[in-house]
């Protein structure tokens, strides 16, 4: 996957962008998600949040992810790519 990043929160969280528009279903990733131990943090037809390894993720249908903290463009790519592969 191909991704460009977005620096927010004043430089404290990356957001991994996919170059593919994806239109993922947030029901089945809340459900993949829990069932490997996340605790989802809130859900709607716009976003998903939860806490993973420390951070909080925002997960939005277009293949957005946001990661807070996260400083490393090169993880936060990384953990997108995982985790939309197994999203999709």
């Amino acid at each position: 996957m191909r991704f460009t990043t977005a620096r927010l929160c004043g430089g404290e969280a990356l957001m991994a962008i996919s170059a593919d528009i994806l239109d993922l279903d947030l029901d089945k990733a809340e459900r993949i998600l829990k069932e490997e131990g996340c605790v989802i943090k809130e859900k709607s037809e716009m976003i998903l949040v939860y806490e993973w390894e420390g951070k909080e993720v925002t997960l939005y249908p277009q293949g957005k992810v946001m990661y807070l903290p996260q400083k490393d463009r090169a993880q936060c790519i990384s953990d997108a790519t995982r985790l939309l592969e197994k999203l999709r």
